[in-house]
């Protein structure tokens, strides 16, 4: 359960203020179509997170676990850094299409989660837990709980949230995973 409950905590976090989160809410004023977009982000989440999370798992075979638990504890101290950065939109709106709403976010959401902070988190927590399943349902779980808001009550809450309080405290979990990753390390 911790690396569901983990996995939930670490992506809700990251994603507040991230580009999908933006473009959650430009989809939303675009189409007003709230639970074909929360579908497909649903969709397209648990596509992007279980290809993350097999990535992950994967690569553990592949590497030294001494170099591993280096390699996770120094990611996650830079995606620490990086959850400090705000995101913004690098032009998706000019890939809204005619294909209609549901397709249109499910493509959206899919490309602008590769390589971001919470793909990568999504690696580097099934790289630590052995519950790939529970990775992804929990880092999905994060996704929806961060974006579903946006998405039915976009406008209200972006004027609410104190969006560099929740980096900051975003950032100081990575940092906090760095620590405990480290201090596996040194046991």
């Amino acid at each position: 359960m911790e690396a569901l409950s983990l996995s939930a905590l670490v992506v809700f976090l990251a994603e507040i203020g991230d580009k999908t989160q933006l473009l959650a809410l430009m989809l939303t004023l675009r189409f007003r179509a709230p639970w074909l977009i929360s579908i497909a982000i649903l969709i397209a989440t648990l596509l992007n997170h279980a290809a993350a999370a097999w990535f992950g798992s994967w690569v553990v075979g592949f590497i030294s676990p001494d170099f591993l638990e280096y390699l996770i504890a120094g990611s996650f101290f830079a995606v620490a850094l990086w959850a400090l950065i705000p995101d913004k939109l690098d032009g998706e709106e000019a890939l809204i299409s005619s294909y209609g709403v549901f397709f249109t976010t499910l493509v959206l959401f899919f490309v602008a989660e590769i390589g971001d902070k919470t793909q990568v988190a999504t690696v580097l927590l099934a790289a630590e837990y052995d519950s790939m399943i529970l990775v992804v349902v929990g880092t999905t779980l994060g996704m929806l709980l961060a974006n579903v808001p946006v998405v039915f009550f976009g406008g209200k809450l972006a004027a609410r949230l104190p969006l560099h309080w929740i980096r900051r405290a975003a950032a100081l979990l990575f940092v906090l995973l760095g620590i405990a990753a480290l201090a596996n390390i040194f046991e």
